[in-house]
C-alpha cells in the first residue's frame, strides 16, 4: 500500500500543477481582458475629450471667420490694415507705406504696355524714342464704318477706338448719335508740316526764340503733341444735311454735355481743360498741359485712371506726379474699393520688366507712364 501511494504522488503533483498552470492561465487572460477593456476605455475618453476640444475649436474658428468676414464686409474689398475711408462719395486713400496683399511678379516688355493708355506727351515730354505706330488702326475700317469720322485716314489705337465705340453705344441709347471724329493720330512728319507752318506765318514778325515761342502758342513741335500718341481724338458734331446740329456749339449741346461728362466712365477723358471749358464749372488746367486753347480734345487713359483723375479733378500731368510722390493708392466710392493703383520706378533703357501684381482677384492692367514709371491699375 505504501508503494502504491508513493506512485500515485506524482500524478498529484502534475495534476496540481496543471491546475495550477491552468488558473494562472485564466487568471492571466482575465488580467489581460481588465487591462485591455481599461486601456479602451481610456482610449474611448480621450477620442470624446478630443473630439469635444476639435468641436470647441470649429466653434471658435467659424465665429472667428464670420468675425472676419464681417470686417472684411465691412471694408467692403479693402484691407482691414489699410487707413479708414469714408462711406460715402469719393476716397483716395495714400497707401504708399502699404505693401501689396500677396504679391506676384508678371513681365512685361516695353512695346507690351507704351500704347495702353497712360503714356504722357506734352510740350516738356516727348514722347519714347522706340514709339511704334504699328498696332495704329483707320477708326472707319476698324468698326466697319459704325462711327462717323472726317474721312478714312483718321488713324487711333484700338484701346482708344473701342473706348469710344462704348460710350457711343450708351449715347445712342439716350438720342445722342450725332458725334464724329474730326481728329486722330498724326505722324512726326504730320506735326512737323504744322509746325513748319506756323513758323511760316510769323517769321515776318518774330525771330529767334521769340518765333519759336509764338509758333509753339498754335501747334507743338513734333513729337510732343497729344495727337502724336494715337489715343486723342478731336470730337464735333455732324449730321448730314442738318445745319442746326452742324453749326451747334459742341460743349452746350446736349450730346456734347452728355459726352463731356460721361467720357470718363469708359476710359477717355477731356483733355485741356480751361475755366469753364468744357463745361461750366470747370477748372484751369492749362498752367500743367501747357494748352491754352480750347480743343475739343478726348484721350483714353484706362477706366480705372479716368476714374481717379475724374474723381480728383486731376489732368494727366496731376495724375501722374501725384503717382510719382505716392505709389500706392486706391480709390473707393460710397464706401467700396473700385481701384488700387500701384507705380514702380523702372529703367526706361531696358526693353523689359519685372513688374509686382496683387494676388487678389482683380483685373490687372498695366501701362507704361513715359516717366520713368510702370503704373499697374488693379480693378474690383
Amino acid at each position: 500500500m505504501a508503494k502504491k501511494k508513493k506512485a500515485n504522488r506524482p500524478l498529484r503533483w502534475i495534476i496540481a500543477l496543471t491546475v495550477i498552470f491552468c488558473a494562472a492561465a485564466v487568471g492571466s487572460m482575465v488580467l489581460t481582458k481588465t487591462l485591455s477593456d481599461q486601456r479602451t476605455a481610456r482610449l474611448e475618453a480621450a477620442r470624446e475629450e478630443v473630439a469635444a476640444i476639435n468641436e470647441q475649436r470649429d466653434q471658435e474658428y467659424s465665429a472667428a471667420l464670420a468675425d472676419f468676414e464681417a470686417q472684411q464686409q465691412a471694408a467692403n474689398g479693402g484691407n482691414l490694415a489699410w487707413p479708414d475711408h469714408k462711406m460715402e462719395g469719393y476716397d483716395l486713400l495714400d497707401l504708399t507705406h502699404y505693401p501689396l496683399e500677396s504679391p506676384t511678379t508678371v513681365s512685361v516688355t516695353r512695346q507690351e504696355i507704351m500704347n495702353k493708355g497712360l503714356l504722357l506727351v506734352n510740350q516738356w515730354h516727348s514722347r519714347p524714342e522706340d514709339f511704334s505706330e504699328e498696332e495704329i488702326q483707320k477708326v472707319g475700317n476698324y468698326t466697319k464704318w459704325a462711327i462717323q469720322v472726317t474721312d478714312g485716314s483718321v488713324r487711333l489705337f484700338p484701346v482708344a477706338i473701342d473706348a469710344y465705340v462704348r460710350a457711343l453705344n450708351d449715347a445712342k441709347a439716350l438720342g445722342y448719335e450725332n458725334y464724329m471724329i474730326q481728329e486722330g493720330y498724326r505722324t512726326w512728319d504730320e506735326q512737323n508740316e504744322l509746325y513748319q507752318a506756323a513758323l511760316a506765318r510769323y517769321q515776318e514778325r518774330y525771330s529767334g526764340d521769340a518765333l519759336i515761342a509764338r509758333a509753339l502758342r498754335d501747334v507743338n513741335y513734333p513729337g510732343t503733341s497729344e495727337y502724336n500718341t494715337g489715343l486723342a481724338f478731336n470730337v464735333r458734331l455732324y449730321k448730314k444735311g442738318d445745319t442746326e446740329v452742324n453749326n451747334a456749339v459742341f460743349n452746350e449741346s446736349d450730346e456734347g454735355i452728355w459726352l463731356c461728362e460721361n467720357a470718363w466712365k469708359y476710359g477717355l477723358v477731356f483733355r485741356f481743360q480751361r475755366t469753364d471749358w468744357p463745361l461750366k464749372g470747370s477748372t484751369d488746367k492749362s498752367y500743367k498741359t501747357g494748352v491754352s486753347s480750347k480743343l475739343r480734345c478726348f484721350r483714353y487713359v484706362g477706366e480705372g485712371n479716368a476714374a481717379i483723375m475724374h474723381a480728383m479733378d486731376w489732368c494727366l500731368e496731376e495724375y501722374i506726379e501725384y503717382l510719382i510722390q505716392h505709389p500706392h493708392i486706391a480709390l473707393f466710392e460710397d464706401g467700396v474699393l473700385k481701384y488700387e493703383v500701384v507705380r514702380q520706378a523702372v529703367d526706361d533703357s531696358l526693353s523689359s520688366f519685372e513688374v509686382d501684381v496683387t494676388g487678389k482677384r482683380a483685373e490687372t492692367s498695366i501701362y507704361l507712364d513715359n516717366m520713368g514709371g510702370v503704373v499697374s491699375v488693379f480693378s474690383y
